[in-house]
């Protein structure tokens, strides 16, 4: 079996095909903080990586060459969206003998070294890390956090180092195509399970089964940390129990029994405010939405675990700390961001892509700030979760005051056959909503969301397409 720890190590030399990918680039940081020497390469145009990247010395070609892969190279470490098949950098590794790994594998071989948590689930990952990441920060323990995407409280970057030589490693990690498969958790966090990424997982059970397959790798004295207001979480629990895994069941929730329950809850002054069953005082959280409160005791019940087994356990300096860190935490890059405020309108831009999503989200907003009208700019990511999803889409859609819809974003692993486009759900949402408009590219909505919008108004842009652009122009316009 191939050893891998030596590219993790001080002086080593890898390359990133895929470089400005969140899930790389992160990697890449953890890379460079151990000292590894990284090159890469990627598509042009402009990302949010790119600062990162130039901050962290990590030079990035935007163009792919065989040249760019040097015979001294340890590993060349390739996103999923590149083919060793087909992308030139690869076949040159190859030909040259130089060990290639995908990224999720890559990440997998890292995990191993560590007392290693996953956070799982279709969603709340990316949050519940970033919380995690502030926690530990708080209590003080030598740990390594990587989110799927920037954290202000990361210094605006998608992993947080704490100390030179960590301990604890905890990483967001992607259900998509199995992907996770490739982690070696000693701890799961089990946010969520629904049908989602029906091109890959055609039916509920199939998703759900790829989440009982990874619950099983943990080990006997692992722990499988989970939501039990979520329904397909707690099948995922039932099953796994059925089979006989002897691992610790520690579960979190309005509806849980435990330390985890929670027990009272307020929203007061733009701030959520909820208690524990096992802990003596409440805490704060300064982010909008029930769901943000399920992934922060997601979090709490993770570092708890890892405080426990850590040297001193919890005191009263450790506990000041969590809570301390939890009151300052401001969300994740496209996670309820709020850009800025302009002419009395807040503008905010969410990644939420999944009816799920879209309602917890929507409603989060909508008690946070009750005294503005929610002006919702949304994009639909993918064919065919547009179609399996449509209806819910519509409903979750409705709760927004007023609603624009733009064309459906294309994904690069999928091309439109016929059937729903982003004007057939405008037409279905129009049928039952009296305030929703369309513009097929976001902003040639510009015109029109001037029109709309008033001194009070919350703007928000909603989805993983590319229409955080029009909330940016529209706070420029207003400036």
């Amino acid at each position: 079996m191939t050893d891998f720890s030596p590219i993790f190590r001080a002086g080593a030399k890898v390359h990133c095909v895929g470089m400005k990918g969140t899930g790389v680039s992160a990697l890449v940081e953890i890379l460079s903080a151990a000292g590894v020497s990284v090159t890469g390469s990627d598509a042009g145009g402009v990302f949010y990586t790119d600062a990162v990247l130039r901050a962290i010395g990590a030079p990035c070609f935007e163009t792919f060459d065989a040249e760019h892969i040097k015979p001294d190279l340890d590993a060349v470490i390739y996103s999923a969206a590149y083919s060793p098949e087909q992308n030139t950098e690869l076949l040159a590794a190859q030909k040259l003998g130089i060990p290639i790994l995908k990224y999720t594998d890559a990440l997998g071989e890292y995990s191993k070294l560590f007392d290693s948590s996953s956070i799982a689930g279709v969603h709340g990952k990316t949050t519940t890390t970033a919380i995690s990441g502030v926690l530990l920060r708080g209590v003080g323990l030598p740990a390594q956090i990587l989110a799927g995407s920037a954290v202000s409280g990361f210094n605006g970057r998608s992993t947080l180092t704490l100390v030179d030589k960590p301990v604890y490693f905890v990483a967001e990690t992607c259900e998509y195509r199995k992907h996770f498969l490739a982690f070696h958790p000693k701890r799961i966090v089990l946010t969520s399970v629904e049908s989602d990424h029906q091109d890959f997982f055609p039916t509920y059970e199939a998703i759900r089964d790829t989440f009982v397959e990874y619950v099983e790798k943990l080990p006997e004295k692992g722990e499988l940390i989970y939501c039990t207001d979520d329904k397909g979480a707690r099948e995922v629990v039932e099953i796994v129990k059925k089979s006989g895994l002897k691992t610790k069941f520690t579960p979190y929730g309005f509806s849980a029994e435990g330390n985890f329950r929670i027990s009272r809850y307020k929203i007061e002054d733009e701030r959520q405010i909820f208690a524990l069953a096992g802990f003596a005082e409440p805490f704060t959280l300064r982010v909008a939405g029930k769901h943000s409160v399920l992934d922060a005791t997601a979090a709490l019940a993770l570092v708890s675990s890892i405080v426990e087994g850590a040297e001193g356990g919890w005191n009263e300096d450790r506990l000041a700390g969590a809570r301390a860190a939890l009151e300052a935490f401001r969300g994740s890059k496209r996670r309820a961001e709020i850009i800025g405020e302009a002419g009395g309108v807040l503008f905010m831009d969410d990644y939420g892509h999944h009816p799920t999503a879209i309602k917890t989200t929507l409603e989060g907003l909508k008690a946070f700030y009750p005294h503005r009208r929610l002006v919702v700019s949304f994009m639909s990511h993918t064919y065919t979760r547009t179609a399996a999803l449509f209806e819910q889409f519509a409903e979750s859609l409705a709760l927004a005051d007023v609603l624009i819809l733009h064309k459906i974003y294309a994904s690069a692993r999928e091309r439109y056959t016929g059937g729903v486009t982003g004007k057939t759900l405008f037409n279905r949402v129009k049928a039952t909503h009296s305030a929703v408009y369309y513009a097929e590219e976001p902003l040639d909505a510009v015109p029109l969301v001037k029109e709309i919008l008033r001194s009070g108004d919350l703007f928000l842009t909603l989805g993983a397409g590319d229409n955080w652009q029009l909330g940016e122009k529209m706070m420029r316009a207003l400036q």
